[in-house]
């Protein structure tokens, strides 16, 4: 079972889940509007060959939330501190959805961080052009995970609406404690997302705004490929082919959150990836 702590910097405090029974060191990555419990699964199954953490990124979970920067600057530098909190020169990171591209970002400006990326069904790899922000206000109404930020009226409510979501197919005990975790009550009685207004605003404007590949990356990577995920003609892994140098591409059953929702074949793929490379930089 992961351990909750916190690290507390002059700027910001970053609360983490953290498994500490193997010794190499992985770092787990939330996508947008998610924490770090998504990752109680896979921390499980890792936690006995690997010392494994899971940040709530800022702007999420219980960590704080600022009203201003979201910047994948102010981001990257949460994770260093992170690092070096634990005694980590490099670890084996692994980043979903928007944290993808943070993770490429961070690999180019800093590779000796990394053992490895590993890239879940990420997106907004490229940068896009000004205009876009125009459409934003309507993203926010239509994007589907986003409709679980409330606010709700009751707690049974927001479950509702939760059922409708694709990270909730099947609505396993799993999900339900991840849902329940993502919501605050407030003092009127409503039900709302940890993940905040100003986080959902700056995130999606950093996203836009900066490229995730300019250089190549020589560092082993994998990219996996939900069969419903985000990513799924060849057009979108293009980017990841030219860039990433040492590629991995793994397809796994399941959507955007396969972790959530096809939990067994997910961690196997992570696991198994993980324990080949840490045996042949062994041997090597």
């Amino acid at each position: 079972m992961p351990v909750r702590q916190t690290l507390s910097t002059p700027e910001i405090q970053l609360s983490y889940l953290e498994w500490n029974s193997g010794k190499e060191p992985v770092l787990l990555l939330h996508g947008l509007a998610d924490h770090a419990l998504v990752w109680s699964s896979l921390g499980d199954d890792l936690a006995d060959e690997f010392h494994v953490v899971a940040p709530d990124m800022r702007g999420h979970g219980e960590s704080s939330k600022p009203e201003k920067d979201y910047s994948f600057v102010s981001a990257i530098a949460d994770l260093e501190a992170l690092m070096d909190k634990l005694g980590w020169q490099s670890a084996h990171i692994l980043g979903h959805s928007w944290t993808g591209k943070l993770a490429a970002i961070w690999a180019r400006q800093n590779p000796q961080r990394f053992r490895s990326i590993i890239l879940v069904d990420p997106i907004f790899i490229w940068k896009f052009p000004s205009l876009v922000k125009l459409t934003f206000p309507m993203l926010y109404q239509v994007l589907p995970f986003l409709k679980g930020m409330g606010p709700f009226a009751t707690y049974e409510q927001a479950v509702a609406q939760a059922k409708l979501l694709n990270q909730y197919q099947g609505w396993t005990p799993l999900q339900q404690q991840i849902f329940q975790e993502s919501l605050v009550q407030k003092a009127d009685g409503t039900w709302v997302s940890k993940f905040t207004i100003a986080a959902r605003n700056g995130i999606f404007d950093e996203v836009m705004l900066e490229p995730g590949f300019v250089s190549a990356i020589d560092i082993p990577s994998l990219f996996i490929q939900p069969e419903k995920g985000v990513n799924r003609f060849d057009w979108q892994l293009q980017p990841y082919k030219k860039y990433l140098k040492n590629l991995q591409i793994t397809q796994v059953t399941g959507n955007h959150w396969a972790f959530l929702v096809e939990p067994k074949k997910f961690n196997q793929t992570i696991r198994t990836f993980l324990i080949k490379l840490c045996h042949d930089t062994k041997r090597t």
